[in-house]
């Protein structure tokens, strides 16, 4: 797996604001005091034509826009909503119009729940090898002398001093590099992790409040199977990609969110799609190779992992006369591989509810 130069690389770890649940302990009411991080949004200076071609992807997609779905098939309910990662003052809506339904639902799935939360904290404190490499080389002898003091000064631009990134795997820096340094900067102020008060957090804590069972979609591992089988040039040409474009990952923030709290969730990708061939030097035919391998990793094979325990989850329920409802990523909903399309194929009918905030 090799990944994309320059700023389709930033842009693909952006996309992780709303693929992968950030695994820290659920904060309750943190979302509503965050400060709003700031940023361009650059989906608004495009050209007529991009744009053009944006809406065209879209059309083409299925379920291409909107957060907030329901899915009935018989008598089992599924509640959907496509989440944002990390803090912001306007998810306060949508966790009020879930609180009732999660209240008297028979349970709230998410990517990973707090006794995945706490069973991936006991393996990192048991195992430091899963994030640092305390035997191999170090970073510095492996990169090259201006690329490992560019790396030493993105990251502590993000507050993790080069001394401790020199141990650390490749692939979590390139993931840090891909963090806005201004939601980092948020999470410190708070005192608490950049994924506290993100929209999973505060459904689960709505559901501890209500004493509703928390489900896990997929195993407290699955960060790391994501990421296995890269070569260590490989590894290297994350931190090589993700590096040039990391002074803009707050503007890939601020587009992703923005875009989010529209409704526009496939626009996101196609967004990086438009940007990935503007700017990373990269042919068309190699930046469809690595959108497509992101495409398949981060999405399509975790969206049909999650189709059983939707169903297995939302059958039990129904037998006591609930619903169940489920929270994960947004960029999970749209397209042919979409949860959304792969319920439907399985027979169940899909309904759009309602937006973001």
């Amino acid at each position: 797996m090799r990944v994309a130069t320059t700023r389709m690389a930033a842009w693909l770890l952006a996309l992780a604001l709303l693929l992968l649940a950030t695994p820290q302990a659920a904060m309750a009411g943190q979302g509503d005091a965050a400060p709003v991080c700031t940023g361009r949004d650059l989906m608004a200076a495009l050209s007529e034509a991009d744009r053009a071609q944006i809406t065209r992807a879209v059309a083409a997609t299925p379920y291409a826009t909107g957060t907030r779905f329901r899915a009935t098939r018989g008598d089992a309910v599924i509640e959907i909503v496509g989440t944002y990662h990390f803090p912001d003052p306007r998810h306060a809506p949508m966790v009020a119009a879930l609180r009732p339904l999660i209240t008297d639902a028979g349970a709230l799935l998410v990517e990973v729940g707090p006794e995945g939360e706490e069973r991936l904290a006991r393996a990192l404190a048991e195992d430091p090898s899963l994030m640092v490499d305390a035997s191999g080389p170090t970073l510095p002898e492996r990169l090259p002398p201006e690329q490992w003091q560019a790396l030493g000064q993105a990251m502590e631009a993000r507050g993790i001093p080069a001394i401790m990134v020199s141990r650390m795997r490749p692939w979590y820096v390139a993931t840090v590099l891909g963090l806005s340094p201004c939601m980092i900067d948020a999470a410190r102020a708070r005192g608490s992790d950049p994924a506290s008060g993100g929209l999973d957090h505060q459904l689960i804590a709505a559901a501890a409040e209500a004493g509703t069972e928390v489900l896990a979609l997929e195993p407290w591992d699955t960060v790391f199977a994501i990421f296995a089988g890269l070569t260590p040039e490989e590894e290297l040409d994350m931190i090589r990609a993700a590096l040039p474009a990391a002074q803009l990952a707050d503007d890939y923030a601020a587009t992703t969110l923005e875009a989010y709290f529209r409704g526009d969730i496939w626009a996101i990708w196609e967004f990086g799609r438009l940007d990935a061939l503007a700017s990373s030097g990269l042919s068309p035919a190699a930046v469809e190779r690595q959108l497509q391998l992101a495409e398949e990793r981060l999405m399509t094979a975790r969206n049909r992992n999650w189709i059983a325990p939707l169903t297995e989850a939302a059958t039990d329920a129904a037998q006591a006369g609930r619903h169940v409802v489920a929270a994960f990523g947004a960029l999970h909903l749209p397209g042919e591989t979409g949860v959304l399309r792969l319920l439907e194929r399985d027979g169940w009918t899909i309904e759009r509810v309602g937006d973001a905030g």
